[in-house]
């Protein structure tokens, strides 16, 4: 390992060893070294010769907005919030069209609809599910590997954590090892930012994984964190519905947004006030509309034994369910003693049966040997000062006897001076990346080590599936519920969740097809898809409920659970017609009848099939009013955890939406301008706001267009 303070120079070096076809991977989201690929991406620029290829996903970049009104909007609240977050100089070309020649950027997964009308992106996108990511970049020949990274001395020596992403670095550095002495050169970066926590797991790593370490702390810079939006009404009602999925002392995975927010303060509702949950549920006829669902599948009572995460992306809502000791069940990198743990045989707390049990298992042997005793005091059965010498156990004092557990007074001895109090070693979370706000990152720095510890980062092979490691995992897996998002479903039980019929990405499959298919290996695993029943393009409302699709991301033989705001859909082993009924009973209603025609017009349902009456109300007013009055006694926030958005930039954010929202459409942008002619007079409730946006003195007639159209929306904002 060689270790550098200039990128400039690791450039050279990189150069030196690879020569003009360079093949870079780079991290998805956080992880991406931007100093380092700003330098290399700049000197491919400059220099034709050089044929890059940038393997990556979810490039991140500093909103910018679209609109005027949206860049007098972000400008301000963007150089608070992001600091001196590097922008990726290729991201910034590849949005305005100017990607040189010479330099071509594969990804397999986009922030969701940016780059719907980029050619160049769309061609160059790979669909891949996110555990076969490693493999496909080997054989695409990947010569690179850079990453930002965590340092920490320890020991007298320095070591290096992948902190937020060792998803698919860890492989690819680890193939790169077995590759070394092919005669192809291959080549690994590393760029220290001191913003990133010090995760354990397998993203700890000797300083040596790496050929170079870009030293330079004054590199470090803000890490990307994006501010919390509002929780839609139908979100709210999604998640309360998801939260009585989930059952005490099980396993969960949820995804990012305004979804997952609804999910986990439905969870921390239900755990903190359950009466008040339970209340909500009966006002919503959850109950007696989906009670048998409920009872077959979740819970709705508070946490005791509490739950285990294992989530390709960990978020700042297991923030909040770990602070509220929701999330806090602990699972074992051992099979003899995980199986004790399922079984209850024993507990955390470590007694002399413990060790018996684990002899019965043949975990240890009758007598045991060194390797046993490591194996004893890494868990914390023996405690960490016992040693072990020439075959005899040696106890804190210096005492030594041959440790022959079939000898009670060897096991009375053991039990009075030898035994450790707890287990040790267990974790609560297993992530493969970790992505969200600036709080949820202060917070993992700021935890304790012993706490950080409990949290594993690991390789997505080890997260995203069972395969190879199956037996433990099933064993840490139970009663598993895996959340995900859709954008739409056919009438059938399909999910499209990445891409459009057309063929255009809007995401990417990422995970989702993963955690789908390992819910159906897992004996007690759920797949919950979760999905907003109707959205509105251009102006008008558009079920997302639909009879087919030309494309579809989960198919039909891997339905299961499906989620909306009107409720729960149970699709796993039902018929065909079943599978229709189910979906049509969480469907708008403002588009059942047509669904159901079209469902008799194919022959999939019966003729004289009627949706019952009890699910013929799902319209946004059955749940509005009911949450309103939940309102008003301090329950479902629209901002559940907060923002780091201002008072004043939270109403700016609802009134520019409704603008956006208007002028999607020509009626909808006409509607606008005549509305604000009669309605747009400036007062003094919305002078402030437009004061902010640079509108209260207008220099020019676009300008007081703005304004007017502004305050239009602003009077209704804050209503």
């Amino acid at each position: 390992m060689e270790r550098l303070t200039s990128v400039e120079v690791c450039v050279d070096r990189v150069i030196a060893k690879l020569g003009a076809q360079i093949r870079m991977a780079i991290p998805l989201a956080l992880g991406k070294p931007n100093h380092f690929v700003n330098a290399l991406y700049q000197r491919a620029k400059a220099d034709p010769s050089i044929k890059l290829e940038i393997y990556t996903a979810l490039t991140l970049e500093r909103p910018k907005g679209e609109s005027e009104l949206e860049k007098r909007f972000l400008e301000p609240m963007v150089e608070r919030l992001f600091g001196n977050y590097p922008d990726l100089d290729y991201e910034l070309d590849r949005v305005s069209g100017t990607l040189p020649a010479n330099v071509r950027i594969l990804e397999f997964y986009f922030p969701a609809g940016k780059f719907l009308d980029n050619p160049r992106a769309q061609q160059d996108y790979i669909s891949t599910n996110y555990t076969y990511v490693a493999r496909d970049l080997m054989d695409r020949g990947v010569n690179l590997v850079a990453q930002q990274v965590a340092v920490e001395e320890r020991g007298g020596s320095k070591r290096v954590s992948l902190s937020c992403n060792p998803d698919v670095s860890i492989d690819l550095l680890t193939a790169f090892k077995e590759l070394a002495g092919s005669g192809i050169p291959r080549v690994s970066v590393a760029q220290r930012n001191d913003e990133l926590p010090f995760m354990y797991g397998e993203a700890d790593l000797p300083v040596d994984s790496f050929d170079f370490l870009i030293d330079a702390p004054s590199l470090s810079y803000t890490l990307f964190g994006p501010p919390k939006t509002s929780v839609s009404d139908a979100d709210s009602m999604i998640g309360i519905y998801a939260s009585s999925l989930v059952k005490d002392g099980g396993e969960l995975q949820v995804g990012i947004g305004s979804l997952s927010d609804a999910l986990v303060y439905a969870l921390l509702l239900r755990h903190q006030h359950n009466s008040q949950y339970l209340d909500a549920l009966v006002r919503f006829a959850t109950y007696q509309r989906f009670g048998e669902t409920i009872n077959d599948i979740g819970e709705t009572g508070t946490f005791g034994e509490g739950l285990f995460v294992a989530s390709e992306m960990l978020v700042d809502g297991f923030m909040h369910l770990v602070d509220a000791d929701i999330i806090k069940r602990r699972v074992y990198d051992d099979l003899p003693l995980q199986r004790l743990l399922n079984e209850q045989l024993i507990s955390e707390r470590v007694t002399i049966g413990t060790l018996s049990l684990l002899r019965k298992r043949r975990a240890v042997g009758d007598v045991l040997n060194e390797d046993d005793v490591r194996y004893l005091k890494r868990f914390g059965i023996l405690a960490h000062q016992v040693a072990f010498q020439d075959g005899q156990l040696i106890e804190p004092n210096g005492s030594a006897f041959v440790p022959d557990l079939r000898d009670p007074q060897v096991l009375e001895r053991i039990e009075r001076t030898c035994l450790g109090s707890r287990l040790r070693g267990g974790v609560i979370m297993h992530g493969g990346f970790f992505l969200g706000s600036p709080r949820f990152y202060t917070w993992l720095r700021e935890l304790p080590e012993d706490k950080r510890r409990l949290i594993s980062m690991r390789s997505v092979q080890r997260v995203n599936q069972l395969y190879g490691h199956e037996t433990l995992d099933r064993l840490h897996r139970r009663n598993a519920r895996f959340f995900n998002t859709g954008m739409m479903v056919t009438l059938l039980g399909a999910m499209v969740s990445d891409a459009l019929e057309d063929g255009r990405v809007v995401s990417g499959v990422g995970g989702q097809y993963n955690f789908v298919a390992m819910a159906h290996a897992l004996p007690d695993g759920r797949s919950v898809l979760q999905l907003r029943s109707t959205r509105t393009e251009a102006g008008h409302v558009r079920s997302n409920v639909v009879w087919n699709y030309g494309h579809v991301t989960i198919p039909r033989h891997q339905r299961d659970i499906l989620i909306t705001e009107y409720g729960i859909a149970r699709l796993r082993g039902r018929s065909d017609s079943e599978v229709i009924a189910e979906l049509l009973s969480v469907t708008d209603s403002r588009f059942q009848d047509d669904l159901l025609a079209q469902a008799k017009r194919h022959g999939k349902i019966a003729d004289d099939y009627r949706i019952p009456e009890i699910y013929r109300n799902n319209l946004p007013q059955s749940y509005q009013q009911p949450l309103a009055d939940l309102r008003k006694q301090g329950l479902f926030p629209r901002l559940p955890f907060g923002t780091e958005l201002t008072e004043e930039e939270v109403v700016l954010g609802r009134a520019l939406k409704r603008i956006r929202d208007k002028v999607a459409s020509t009626p909808g942008a006409l509607e606008a301008v005549l509305e604000a002619a009669v309605d747009g007079a400036v007062d003094e409730r919305v002078l402030p706001y437009l004061r902010r946006m640079g509108l209260d003195r207008p220099q020019s007639l676009r300008e007081t267009l703005y304004q007017r159209l502004l305050a239009t929306e602003l009077r209704h904002a804050l209503e």
